[in-house]
C-alpha cells in the first residue's frame, strides 16, 4: 500500500522497476467465498480456507517463512462466532476482520498480529471469551484482542467513547500493536461508511481526523494516514473535495510530466553509477488540496513526487550530490530526516529540481528499508518485546528489551497526563489538544552530573518542561537557565536546547494562573489547573473596597501591612502601597490623593514624593497600624555565574521571606539584574535580608526598587 496512496483514477506510474501495488479486494467475493467456506464445511488440514488465501499471500510477501497455521486456526474461530451476523451494507461480518487482516498483511504486519485481528472482533461482538483466546493463541494475542475491544457502553454510557481511547492508549503503551489493529480497523469502516446516516458518517469522520490520522501520524503509518486523510476529507469537506477531484481529473498529463523528469533523473544516476529506482508518486487528495492552497494554479508536476530508493544511506547523498550538480536545486525545499530523524521514526532527503523547461519537482530519497518503515511506520517493528524476526526490517536487541523508540517520546507524555484526567472530558479534550500539535522537539535538562532529554511537543515553555521533568514538584518552579543563560518561565523552547530549572525550597509554593498562558502540554495544564482549583485564594482578584464611611482604610491586602489614612472628616478611601517605592515598616512614609480617592504612600525619600508636591499634591497623613508584615521590592545586581538564581533564592526562603514575583533581565557585558517582590513576614529583617542577599557570591549590591510606576 502506498504511502501517498491516491484514489483508484489516478494511479502512479513506475518508471524503472515493476508495479508494487495491488488491486484493492473486492469485499463482496470475500464475502460470498466466507459463506462457501461455512457451507462447505471446515477446510482439510493441510490448506488454507480459500477465504484468507489473499491475506496469506500478501503475508507470505513479507514474511516468507511464515507459518500460517495460525491463522487457519483464528480464521476458522472468527468465521464461526460471526456466522449470521452482517455488517450494514450486507456483507458476512466476517469480511470486516478479513479485511482489516488483508490490510495489516499488506503493510507486513506479523503473524502474532494478523492473528489478533481476524479475532479483534470475537470478544466484543459475539460468545468467544477472552479466557478462550488466551487458551488457543496465547497470552500474546490476548492482550491484543483486549486492547482493541470497546468497554460496555451500558456501564459508561456517554463516556464509553473517551474511555475506549483511553483503554487503547494504555494499552498501546505495551504494545503498539495494539493502536496497528485499530487504525486498520478505522481504515476499514470509513472505506464502508456510506451505508451509515450522515450525521453518523460525520461523527466518525471527526473523531478519525482528531484522534486517529494524528495517531497514525506519530506511530509512523502514512499508508493507513493518507487514505483516511482523503476519506475524511470526502465527508467533512465535500466540496472542496469535489474541486480537487476535478481538479486531478482536468489533468490527466501530469503523470507523463513527472515521468519525464523521472527519466532524466534516472539518466543522471545511471551516468553517475548509482543503483536506484525512480517512482513517480502521485499525491493524494488532500496533499493536492494542500498545493492548492500554498501555491495557488498547479502545474503538472505538482500533482505528484519523485521517489528515488536506493541500498546505503550513503547512496541517499551521493543522489542528492548528483541532483544538485545536474540540475538546478530549490534549497528552501531541502530537508534532511535522514541525520535527523522524525520523532516517528520517518528517514529520507527531500529536496525539489528544476528541470530544463522550468518544471519544478519535488523529491524523496530514502532506502528501501527507510520505504518500508515510511510505509507501515510501527508495523513494521514487529513484535515490540522480543527481537526481530529474521524476514524483519530491523534488529532489536538479544536481551529481549523492548524495540519501541516511539515509547519514550509522545506515549510516555499521553501516558503520565492521562492518569491526572480521571474525568473522560478532561482526558478526551485534552487528547485531542495533544494530538493536535504537529512536531516535536527534544530538550536536554541537566541537574548537576545528569543530563538528560525530555521529548515536547514544538512550541512548549519551561512551564512545561518543568511538569514533564518534575511533576507536581513543579509548582514551586522559580525560573529557569535555557542554554545556560537565565530565562524567565514563559520562554519558549527549542530542539536541542538545554535547560536547567530552578525549585524554590519551600514547596508551600504554587503556580500563578498565567503559567496557564504559556503551557502547551496536557500534563502541565492539567497539575495548574488542579492546583489553582485546590487554591482559589491564589486566583481570585483582589477583594473590592467597602464604600461605607470608615475613619480609616486599610492598604491592599496583598501588601500584608496595615496603612490608615486620616482625612480629618473627608471621605475615607482605600490606602495601598505605592509600587515604585514599596514601604514596609518602619519606613518613614507619606500619602497623595490620586485618581478615585484612594491614597497612594510612599517612602518618604521616594523621588515621586518630590513629583507630586511639585504638581501641587498636599501630602495626606498616613501611619501604619500594627502587623508588621510587609510587601517589598528588591533589586539585586550581580555578576552571572550558574546557581545565581538558586542562592538567590535559597538566601530569601532562609529568612521566610515568600517570592510573589520575579524577574531576570537578560545578562550585560556578563552583569545581570534580578528584580524579586517579597512578602516579608517581619518588615524589621528586611535589612538583615538585603545583607544576606548582598552575601551570595556574584552580588555586588541589593537595593529597594526606585522605578516609576506613575503617578496616579
Amino acid at each position: 500500500m502506498s504511502a501517498e496512496a491516491t484514489n483508484p483514477e489516478a494511479a502512479p506510474t513506475d518508471v524503472t522497476v515493476r508495479r508494487r501495488g495491488r488491486a484493492r479486494i473486492d469485499l463482496r467475493r470475500l464475502g460470498r467465498a466466507a459463506l462457501l467456506n461455512a457451507t462447505a464445511g471446515p477446510a482439510p488440514r493441510d490448506r488454507l480456507p480459500d477465504a484468507i488465501s489473499h491475506v496469506a499471500e500478501a503475508h507470505r510477501a513479507h514474511h516468507p517463512e511464515a507459518d500460517l497455521t495460525v491463522l487457519g486456526r483464528a480464521y476458522a474461530l472468527a468465521e464461526s462466532s460471526h456466522r449470521g451476523q452482517f455488517r450494514k451494507s450486507g456483507e458476512p461480518y466476517i469480511t470486516h476482520p478479513l479485511a482489516v487482516t488483508l490490510i495489516l498483511a499488506e503493510l507486513g504486519a506479523e503473524t502474532t498480529t494478523l492473528t489478533a485481528s481476524l479475532l479483534h472482533d470475537t470478544v466484543e461482538d459475539t460468545e468467544v471469551t477472552l479466557d478462550q483466546v488466551r487458551r488457543e493463541f496465547g497470552d500474546e494475542v490476548a492482550y491484543l484482542v483486549d486492547g482493541v475491544t470497546k468497554v460496555e457502553k451500558i456501564d459508561y454510557g456517554a463516556a464509553a467513547e473517551p474511555e475506549t481511547f483511553r483503554k487503547m492508549l494504555v494499552a498501546t503503551g505495551s504494545d503498539v500493536r495494539v493502536m496497528s489493529i485499530k487504525l486498520a480497523d478505522r481504515l476499514h469502516n470509513m472505506r464502508t461508511l456510506g451505508v451509515m446516516r450522515p450525521e453518523k458518517q460525520a461523527r466518525i469522520a471527526k473523531v478519525t481526523r482528531d484522534v486517529l490520522i494524528p495517531l497514525a501520524e506519530r506511530l509512523g503509518v502514512q499508508a493507513l494516514k493518507t487514505e483516511l486523510e482523503d476519506l475524511v476529507f470526502a465527508i467533512l469537506h465535500p466540496e472542496e473535495y469535489e474541486t480537487t477531484r476535478a481538479l486531478v481529473a482536468d489533468h490527466p498529463g501530469a503523470a507523463e510530466e513527472l515521468g519525464a523528469v523521472a527519466e532524466q533523473v534516472t539518466a543522471v544516476l545511471r551516468e553517475a553509477g548509482i543503483g536506484a529506482e525512480v517512482l513517480v508518486r502521485p499525491r493524494h487528495f488532500v496533499s493536492v488540496h494542500r498545493v492548492r492552497l500554498k501555491r495557488g494554479e498547479l502545474r503538472g508536476c505538482d500533482f505528484g513526487r519523485l521517489l528515488v530508493l536506493v541500498a546505503e544511506d550513503a547512496d541517499c547523498y551521493g543522489v542528492l550530490g548528483e541532483l544538485h550538480t545536474c540540475f538546478t536545486p530549490v534549497i528552501s525545499e531541502f530537508k534532511d530526516f535522514i541525520a535527523a530523524p522524525k520523532f516517528n521514526l520517518y528517514q529520507s532527503l527531500h529536496t525539489a529540481i528544476a528541470a530544463p523547461d522550468g518544471a519544478v519537482a519535488e523529491v524523496l530519497i530514502r532506502t528501501h528499508r527507510m520505504h518500508k518503515v515510511a510505509e507501515a511506520g510501527v508495523v513494521a517493528l514487529g513484535n515490540p518485546h522480543v527481537g526481530q524476526e529474521p524476514d524483519g526490517p530491523l534488529q532489536g536487541p538479544e536481551d529481549g528489551e523492548r524495540v519501541d523508540p516511539t515509547r519514550p517520546g509522545w506515549l510516555s507524555r499521553l501516558l503520565d497526563w492521562q492518569q491526572s484526567a480521571p474525568d473522560p472530558d478532561t482526558f478526551w479534550t485534552s487528547l485531542r489538544a495533544d494530538l493536535a500539535e504537529d512536531d516535536e522537539i527534544t530538550v536536554f535538562h541537566a541537574d548537576g552530573s545528569a543530563p538528560g532529554t525530555i521529548s515536547l511537543p514544538a512550541g512548549a515553555s519551561c512551564v512545561d518542561a518543568a511538569y514533564a521533568q518534575h511533576g507536581e514538584a513543579a509548582h514551586a518552579c522559580l525560573g529557569a537557565r535555557v542554554n545556560g543563560r537565565l530565562a524567565p518561565l514563559s520562554t519558549v523552547l527549542g530542539d536541542g536546547d538545554t535547560v536547567q530549572l530552578l525549585l524554590a525550597q519551600d514547596t508551600a509554593s504554587g503556580p500563578s494562573p498565567e503559567w496557564l498562558d504559556h503551557a502547551r502540554t496536557p500534563a502541565a495544564r492539567i497539575a495548574i489547573t488542579d492546583w489553582l482549583r485546590a487554591h482559589p485564594e491564589s486566583a481570585a482578584p483582589p477583594a473590592p473596597t467597602d464604600p461605607r464611611p470608615q475613619p480609616s482604610v486599610p492598604a491592599d491586602r496583598r501588601s500584608g501591612a496595615e496603612l490608615h489614612a486620616d482625612l480629618d472628616g473627608e471621605p475615607p478611601a482605600a490606602v495601598r502601597p505605592a509600587g515604585c517605592c514599596t514601604p514596609v515598616p518602619p519606613d518613614e512614609i507619606t500619602g497623595f490623593r490620586v485618581r478615585g480617592g484612594s491614597v497612594t504612600v510612599h517612602r518618604a525619600r521616594c523621588s515621586a514624593v518630590d513629583t507630586m508636591r511639585g504638581l501641587g499634591r498636599e501630602p495626606v497623613t498616613v501611619r501604619w497600624g500594627d502587623t508588621a508584615r510587609g510587601r517589598v521590592t528588591l533589586v539585586a545586581e550581580s555578576f552571572g555565574r550558574p546557581g545565581l538564581l538558586a542562592d538567590l533564592t535559597e538566601a530569601i526562603a532562609t529568612f521566610g521571606a515568600a517570592v510573589v514575583s520575579a524577574n531576570v533581565e537578560p545578562p550585560t557585558e556578563q552583569r545581570v539584574r534580578h528584580t524579586y517582590t517579597l512578602q516579608l513576614p517581619d518588615a524589621a529583617g528586611l535589612a538583615a535580608l538585603m545583607k544576606a542577599m548582598r552575601d551570595v557570591p556574584g552580588v555586588y549590591d541589593v537595593s529597594r526598587a526606585r522605578h516609576s510606576r506613575g503617578l496616579g
